[in-house]
């Protein structure tokens, strides 16, 4: 069996977690749901706020972030 066989039987159907329609409004309301986390957290730094508001904050920069450069597109 060669390998160009085997990739061809091995794939399976791609169903994305967000439609390409509703990536744009999951990427902003992920983007503005940081800010506000960023806001909170900036306002009371504690070490009991880093992973209260911290670190969810965080993450929802880096997936927003990667939604809008999905929704929006990259032109090389």
């Amino acid at each position: 069996m060669s390998l160009n066989t085997l990739w061809e039987t091995s794939k399976a159907p791609y169903y994305p977690i967000v439609a390409k329609e509703g990536q744009f409004t999951v990427g902003f309301a992920l983007l503005f749901i940081a800010l506000l986390l960023t806001g909170l957290f900036g306002l009371n730094r504690t070490f009991l706020n880093i992973p209260l508001l911290g670190v969810p904050a965080s993450l929802a920069f880096g997936f927003g972030a990667v939604f809008m450069i999905c929704a929006v597109g990259v032109y090389v």
